[in-house]
């Protein structure tokens, strides 16, 4: 990537301080990074600190420089804008487009990219102010990255925690680079996300534990290079991303209905959804009881239609088709043979295999895939799931320019076939 101005503001928590190693990074990259810290930032940090780091002057004051004009001029300058960590009241006056410090008036006077992480207690990251603010701010193309659930200030712990400098860094020079390719311009792109859910009764469900972030990360990562994107989401665990056309689900027969008639002339599909192989034969209309002497319970399960496949031996020309294969297998070669196997068998285009156990691909922010063609192993991709996601659109891309332009025809209409 080449060497970009950044902006990284950074608000008044406590979590200012990992946004040093933030910097740090940026800097050591290869980027000028200029930081804009507020009044409160520098309660927790000090300014010759950023100096420092930042190889560069801090400006705090709305009223310095106003020969140079700086209030608008650094935003207008930056080709990317970090804020980190930023707080509830920061959010809350980016959604209301409050600039009575210099960190407003810079992203008022910015097009770049914008990248925030959170960091606050949970209660204030789960009331519905903030809700309503976060929300906002995705429709309007902001990049979220977090919050991570962990020990917080003080005893509690939950989601509210900023993520770490690393994953901030990689999401946000992910978003830079996506904004500065636009390589899916015009394009659309259906992509699933999340876990179905098969119910058993009013209350109990047979599930999976995918929370939805590498789906989410896709479509997200789609919108910001020129898409537009079409989510079919099935129990997200994370918040679903803004300028997405979302349509919520929840089984796999849902997600089949949903995801056929979103696909209609789709120049690209995702299924990054889990989708239940199984569900109930019978759904009980009243919550399943134990009874007196029972020593279990029996299931009769019967067989969901696999939908990736459905899509893969209908005819799909002009639609780029691409599949996920979670697996437990821990030999790698034999990961791939499955893989192979599956690609074959689904009719896909490509297929992203990811290992998946106790303590790896589900619900993590981190993956692990290798993404394969009929020719074989076209990409490997470590890190986070937005990372990850951009290297499989880095595959996606030039293929779909092979493919077709953007706006052809592409999988027929339910009613045609």
């Amino acid at each position: 990537m080449s060497r970009l101005n950044i902006v990284v503001g950074i608000t008044g928590g406590i979590a200012a301080y990992k946004a040093v190693g933030v910097v740090r990074s940026l800097v050591l990259a290869g980027h000028d990074v200029h930081v804009v810290p507020t009044a409160g930032a520098l309660r927790f940090v000090g300014r010759p600190t950023l100096e420092a780091i930042s190889r560069n002057p801090v400006h705090t004051d709305l009223y310095e420089g106003v020969a140079e004009v700086r209030h608008v001029a650094i935003g207008q300058a930056a080709d990317l804008i970090v804020i980190a960590p930023a707080t509830a009241n920061s959010i809350a006056k980016l959604a209301a487009g409050l600039a009575d410090d210099l960190l407003g008036n810079t992203v008022l006077a910015s097009e770049a990219p914008i990248v925030i992480a959170p960091a606050m207690h949970t209660e204030m990251w789960l009331n519905p102010a903030t809700v309503a603010n976060v929300a906002t701010l995705r429709e309007r193309g902001v990049t979220v990255v977090g919050p991570a659930v962990g020990q917080l200030t003080g005893s509690d712990s939950g989601p509210g925690r900023m993520e770490e400098p690393d994953v901030i860094v990689a999401a946000a020079l992910a978003r830079a680079e996506a904004s500065a390719r636009r390589d899916l311009a015009g394009r659309r792109v259906v992509v699933t996300a999340g876990g179905t859910r098969e119910p058993l009764d009013p209350v109990r469900f047979l599930g999976n534990r995918s929370s939805g972030k590498q789906g989410v990360a896709i479509a997200e990562a789609a919108r910001a290079r020129g898409a537009h994107v079409t989510l079919v989401a099935a129990n997200l665990e994370v918040a679903s991303p803004g300028g997405c056309d979302l349509r919520e689900v929840s089984t796999a027969l849902e997600l089949q209905a949903a995801v056929t008639e979103a696909a209609a002339g789709a120049d690209l599909v995702v299924m990054a959804a889990a989708v239940a192989d199984y569900r109930p034969a019978a759904v009980s209309e009243s919550k399943i009881k134990k009874q007196p002497g029972d020593d279990g319970l029996t299931l009769e399960l019967v067989r969901n239609p696999d939908i990736l496949a459905g899509l893969g031996h209908a005819p799909h020309d002009g639609t780029l088709l691409v599949g996920f294969a979670a697996e437990t297998e821990a030999d790698d070669d034999r990961l791939l043979a499955l893989g192979a196997g599956k690609l074959e068998a689904k009719g896909a285009d490509l297929l992203v295999v990811n290992r998946v156990g106790w303590t790896e691909g589900f619900a993590r922010d981190d993956n692990r895939v290798v993404i394969i063609g009929n020719e074989g192993v076209l990409a490997r991709a470590v890190g986070s799931k937005m990372s990850v996601a951009h290297e499989i659109l880095d595959v996606v891309a030039p293929r779909l320019r092979e493919l077709r332009a953007p706006g052809s025809s592409g999988l027929p209409s339910p009613a045609s076939g």
